[in-house]
């Protein structure tokens, strides 16, 4: 093999490595609970969770993958290359409302991009304790900058040149703490072949005995020396005991080479469908450090205890425990709490257990055990009972404690059940995607069709595993489709516009109220004879989307294999339906009143400006995409005696009353500067009037007056940008501008008045915030980068009218007119001065 071959199948392995070291720097320089790295996947815009440290990997299934542009944590931090801090539950809720409910627990988190000079390849992200603000953690993220930046460097390295040696496409690697860490609850098993003379240990017994020279694998007398070594006749009787059929007694507990105390159970013979081949004796080791003596006790206590480390290992169960979970203590040992008690892989319990492994408060609720018919029972034969569980965290153990539901003890009032049936028992899980409340939250910041349709491909499709989404909507009884993804191109266009007297599954589940689910596309066309199918054979769900008893439209969901749905999920996927129906009613109605808000703003909006022989100017308005879409941003320039009075004003708000508003505080503007009012009057009349009208808003404004015969003018801002002056040799500055307060707060406000001078060929620039403002990023930044811009746009042409300036006006809108999601609107008013023509005699 040559060396890039040896090198390229060697990467995976060192990827890996570096991922999982930088994990457990982060753990241990933030005091943290859990840390991970994601990183960049094969699909664009999707970052994948590589390795995640401390936590249960199945537990944490639904964050395994996040789209960049989700309102997340690690999304932002990715996109936007900052630093995302949040000191604790209250921050998260506050700045990230649809990521804390998913996970609505007392832990705060740290988000790190990791990247190099010339890329940027995930985020490094830790799970930690709360913390009353910020301040208090900024020891902690240098720490965490320094372990981001050192891992970009590697990534750097290992890639070379090819992204793709960095990105990830599958699970996460789950890893246990460090091994430097105390050795508190760290479980193996083991397997022992009495007549091949062979002892066989699995990893997790090697790190247990940190056997890096392999004497924990060999012969029966070499794992005992390595295991206890003044103990080892202990434990070989106990293997000869039970190779003989007898159960050694329990605990055995013997002494570590340091003196450590570690625990031994051995059973045999066993079966031989397990791990370890045809062992006949096997057993675990528990190092369960100073918690042996309590072990010991727990063992006699008369309700279950079990210990789980911090990945969901069972470590420590009493005799109690098994009895109550109905499985042998062979069976939970060792092995993870959902492999060892199946029927515990319930969406409510997995929730529960987050809690308990994120915060300090430990969680008491109700679990259903399934009935004990068909296998042997080890306790009490009550069909489908309840058990009272309470888990308490700890920093390396959770500690659950179990007891029969009619004898649990007082707990705070309100305990919640954890609802279970037998029926949806060894079910993946798909909580907390399951929950209704996440696509709500999420949908609260949706106020178009069209941002409600992409909030559900994102947040529904995945929590079931669709592929396909349609959305029709309601107008005039009849359905015109107004979303669609995944389906081949072309397929739905017969079914848009169809009537409601049409015999379709999208129509009768809207005309029913009831949702229709289809196992497969057979199912479907049994039911519905002759009706147009695509290639897959993959199952549909047709949910109803009915908004307060009024019809919206209906929803399809496709699937590309046949599958069952229990009763749980139509239980959601109607609650869901719902939720959607009366987004898009909402959408509805923002749509039709933006229509009127752009109407009336068109209106509003000066078809012509002034003109002046001296004076060229230039106007653009672009109205946001985003929500309501329209805004109560304007300009104009107005004839003020001799004179221009360029004008720029934001009305606080968007829709009909910002527009509105906008509306009477233009012509209250207009009509002072046609009398050639001062500037500061200008402003003090308008900021009167917008009080007097009461619309509970307040606006910015700047206010010029320009005289071109001498290029004088006179300013008056009130709460608004500072405007630009680009020189006629290219030097462009911010023009430092006193103001006043923003107009329709104060009544005594009060205006000063500057003054500045254009020169001929010089460019003022006057501007609105959407022009400058970034998510994630100062203003200031954004209007360095507009000045830097003007200057290089160059000057006006002379003698070509407006249209030379009006290019300027369009080359420093161009990134906002192509920009898909204004969250804002933008305008901008561009003005310059001719020089005077020479005087003839």
């Amino acid at each position: 093999m040559s060396g890039s071959a040896e090198d390229a199948e060697r990467t995976p392995g060192r990827l890996a490595a570096l991922l999982i070291d930088a994990s457990a720097e982060a753990v241990s320089a933030a005091g943290g609970y859990a840390a991970g790295v994601y990183l960049c996947s094969g699909t664009p815009g999707l970052l994948r969770l590589a390795v995640l440290e401390g936590l249960p990997g199945p537990l944490f299934r639904p964050w395994w993958r996040v789209h960049v542009d989700r309102p997340f944590p690690v999304a932002d931090s990715y996109r936007l290359g900052v630093e995302v801090v949040l000191p604790n539950a209250t921050e998260t809720m506050r700045r990230y409302p649809q990521f804390a409910a998913g996970l609505p627990f007392q832990f705060g988190s740290l988000y790190v991009p990791v990247a190099s000079r010339s890329a940027v390849y995930g985020v490094l992200t830790v799970l930690r304790p709360s913390a009353s603000d910020a301040t208090e953690l900024l020891p902690v993220r240098e720490r965490m900058a320094q372990v981001a930046q050192e891992l970009g460097s590697a990534l750097r390295a290992l890639a070379g040149g090819d992204a793709s040696a960095v990105s990830w496409d599958g699970g996460p690697l789950c890893v246990r703490p460090p091994a430097g860490r105390p050795p508190t609850g760290r479980v193996g098993r083991f397997a022992w072949d009495p007549v091949a003379g062979v002892m066989t240990a699995d990893e997790r017994l090697n790190v247990v005995l940190d056997a890096a020279s392999g004497k924990a694998d060999g012969t029966a007398e070499t794992f005992a020396q390595a295991l206890a070594p003044g103990d080892a006749e202990r434990i070989l009787a106990a293997l000869r005991e039970a190779a003989g059929g007898r159960t050694p007694a329990l605990p055995l507990y013997v002494r570590a080479p340091d003196g450590a105390l570690r625990l031994v159970e051995v059973w045999g013979p066993h079966d031989d469908s397990a791990p370890f081949g045809a062992a006949t004796v096997r057993g675990v080791v528990l190092e369960p450090g100073p918690g042996a003596v309590a072990d010991a006790a727990a063992d006699l206590l008369p309700e279950g205890v079990f210990c789980l480390d911090r990945v969901g290992t069972v470590v420590y169960a009493n005799p109690h425990a098994a009895r109550l979970l109905r499985r042998p203590r062979t069976e939970l040992l060792g092995r993870t709490l959902w492999e060892g008690v199946p029927w515990l892989n319930q969406p409510a319990v997995e929730d529960h257990l987050r809690g308990a492994l994120l915060s300090p408060d430990p969680v008491h609720f109700h679990v259903r055990r399934p009935s004990a018919q068909g296998r042997e029972s080890t306790g009490p034969s009550v069909e489908g009972d309840l058990l009272a569980m309470s888990v308490y965290p700890g920093r390396d153990l959770l500690t659950c404690t179990l007891r029969p539901g009619h004898r649990m003890a007082a707990g705070p009032a309100g305990l919640p059940d954890a609802p279970g049936s037998p029926e949806t028992v060894g079910a993946p899980s798909l909580s907390p995607l399951y929950r209704p409340i996440v696509l709500a939250i999420a949908l609260t910041e949706a106020v178009t069709a069209r941002q409600v349709s992409a909030v559900v491909m994102r947040e529904l499709l995945p929590a079931f595993g669709g592929r396909r989404l349609a959305i029709y909507l309601l107008q005039e009884r009849h359905l015109y489709l107004a979303w669609e993804t995944g389906f081949p191109k072309g397929f739905l266009a017969p079914f848009d516009g169809v009537g409601l007297d049409k015999r379709l599954p999208g129509v009768e589940t809207l005309t029913t109220g009831r949702p229709l689910f289809f196992d497969s596309m057979q199912q479907l066309a049994d039911a519905y004879p002759g009706i147009a199918l695509d290639a897959t054979e993959g199952a549909r769900a047709f949910l109803p989307l009915i908004a307060s008893g009024r019809a919206v439209g209906s929803c399809i969901l496709g699937f590309d294999r046949p599958r069952s749905f229990s009763t749980e999920e139509r239980t959601v996927l109607t609650a869901m339906a719902g939720l959607i129906a009366h987004a898009m009613e909402k959408a509805q109605r923002y749509e039709s009143e933006a229509a009127l808000a752009r109407g009336l703003q068109q209106a509003l909006l000066p078809r012509r400006l002034s003109q002046h022989p001296l004076v060229e100017t230039a106007g653009r308005y672009l109205p946001g995409t985003q929500g309501m879409e329209v805004g109560g941003d304007w300009y104009d320039v107005v004839a003020a005696g001799d004179g221009l009075a360029l004008v720029i004003g934001d009305v606080q708000g968007h829709g009909v009353q910002a527009a509105a508003t906008m509306g009477q505080l233009r012509s209250a503007v207009r009509a002072f500067a046609l009398g050639d009012r001062p500037p500061d009057e200008v402003m003090s009349g308008t900021n009167r009037l917008l009080i007097d009208l009461d619309a509970g808003l307040f606006a910015s404004c700047c206010y010029i007056r320009l005289d071109p015969a001498t290029g004088v003018a006179q300013a008056a801002v009130a709460g608004h940008l500072p405007p630009l002056l680009r020189r006629p040799d290219g030097r462009t500055h911010v023009v430092d501008l006193p103001g006043g307060v923003v107009l329709g707060v104060d009544p005594q406000a009060q205006y000063p008045v500057a003054e500045l001078r254009m020169e001929p060929g010089a460019v003022l620039a006057l501007y609105t915030d959407g022009l400058v403002e970034r998510p994630g990023a100062d203003i200031d930044d954004g209007i360095s980068a507009l000045r830097v811009a003007l200057a290089k746009a160059g000057a006006p042409g002379v003698g070509r009218g407006g249209r030379a300036l009006g290019g300027v006006a369009d080359r420093l809108t161009v990134t906002a007119r192509h920009t898909a999601d204004r969250p804002d609107d933008i305008a901008l008013l561009l003005a310059t001065r001719r020089a005077m023509p020479p005087h003839r005699t």
